[in-house]
């Protein structure tokens, strides 16, 4: 036994040695009128107050917080989460990855090669050559048209012809961007009939959908890369619950059946409630997970916080036959030259607990203002309550 609790019972014992009838001595010839108290009243001597360490004050305005227990899944962030396509039809003619590889940001993925890919080169070369012929004729045209050599409709005619190579040479530079080819770096020396596609990001690679020799399309998903830095939690709440959450709140949450907890914080909940009358919040993943992976299911607890409500710290809550009890001071008085405080116990609701402190609900006709209650000492005027057989003074 703790010497916290040996203490405890140590003082609950002599506070019911003290207060015992003292009129039931035998060999008196006075008897002093016994005062009967109510059931809901205890009443003890300063000294029996002092050796219980009872401390009393007023109700607080507080505000708790309390847990709002939501499923969800993780997720992760779109811009850590990149889909691998072709941007032009072709035959993969290598590729070295598998499911679980990490790669990183700028890495060579595969190889895709395609005639097309040939055609695009030779017709931006070709159109950069004629461009710069154009550009030299369109020059040399607008000086003869300024000394009247040329008529206007020549000069037109050249200008256009110019401007349209000068926008087929730049759309063909976009083309060769698009199959990541430099055309700065293009000559007719280096033409390629295969392009490489290279990782966006940094991840792992969740999925391969590809093999030697296979016919991809733009349309067909040939990677999935997954970067597990920045993770979020997709959280369902009911309609009920929407005004408990906001952006900022701390999360608690739990994996598969692990017990150890993560954290995380919202940062965007719902702008609608859905057709099932549920509420979607969002939160951002805290700290380094490494058995966290995006698809999992976790249970969440949401740290929220209300209005300020009447509250006390939880000890100066007691409970007696299945209710919950605090106990107000009554009055003061004198008896036989000794001063008495009475103590009457009064039913509250109890609500959420946080920071060592209870959210009670008091009897409307109680002025908040005026009351004092005991802080500390409550099971010990418990304790003489239970024992009120044995306590008339």
């Amino acid at each position: 036994m703790s010497k916290f609790y040996y203490h405890r019972i140590l003082i609950l014992l002599l506070i019911a040695s003290q207060i015992s009838c003292s009129n039931q001595k035998k060999g008196k010839e006075e008897t002093a009128a016994k005062e009967e108290l109510p059931e809901n009243i205890v009443e003890l001597r300063a000294d029996q107050i002092k050796l219980a360490n009872v401390e009393t004050g007023s109700v607080e305005m507080r505000a708790l917080s309390g847990t709002l227990k939501v499923n969800g899944i993780v997720s992760a962030a779109p811009q850590n989460l990149a889909t691998i396509c072709a941007p032009m039809s072709g035959f993969v003619r290598s590729t070295t990855l598998m499911p679980g590889n990490t790669v990183r940001k700028g890495q060579v993925l595969l190889e895709i090669e395609n005639q097309e890919f040939v055609d695009i080169q030779q017709n931006y070369l070709e159109a950069k050559n004629k461009l710069e012929f154009a550009a030299a004729d369109y020059k040399r045209h607008n000086a003869l048209f300024k000394e009247d050599v040329y008529s206007q409709q020549n000069v037109q005619q050249v200008n256009t012809d110019y401007k349209n190579l000068k926008t087929l040479v730049n759309a063909l530079k976009q083309k060769l961007v698009l199959i990541s080819i430099n055309p700065d770096n293009l000559t007719e020396e280096n033409i390629s009939r295969s392009i490489t596609l290279v990782a966006p990001i940094t991840g792992y690679v969740e999925e391969v959908n590809v093999n030697l020799g296979k016919y991809v399309t733009p349309t067909d998903v040939m990677f999935k890369i997954i970067n597990n830095d920045k993770l979020f939690l997709e959280l369902t709440l009911f309609e009920k619950d929407a005004n408990k959450v906001a952006k900022d709140q701390k999360i608690k949450f739990l994996i598969n059946n692990e017990t150890e907890l993560h954290d995380a914080v919202i940062t965007q909940t719902g702008q609608s409630v859905n057709a099932d009358k549920t509420y979607k919040v969002y939160a951002s993943v805290t700290g380094v997970c490494k058995n966290v992976l995006p698809g999992m299911y976790v249970n969440a607890m949401i740290e929220t916080s209300g209005n300020e409500v009447t509250a006390l710290p939880e000890e100066a809550v007691v409970n007696f036959e299945d209710k919950e009890y605090i106990f107000v001071v009554e009055k003061d008085k004198m008896e036989g030259g000794k001063s008495f405080t009475e103590y009457r116990m009064v039913e509250v609701k109890k609500g959420v607990n946080s920071g060592g402190y209870t959210e009670i609900a008091l009897p409307e006709e109680m002025n908040l203002k005026k009351i004092r209650v005991v802080l500390k000492g409550a099971y010990s005027l418990l304790s003489a309550k239970k024992n009120a057989g044995e306590m008339a003074c």
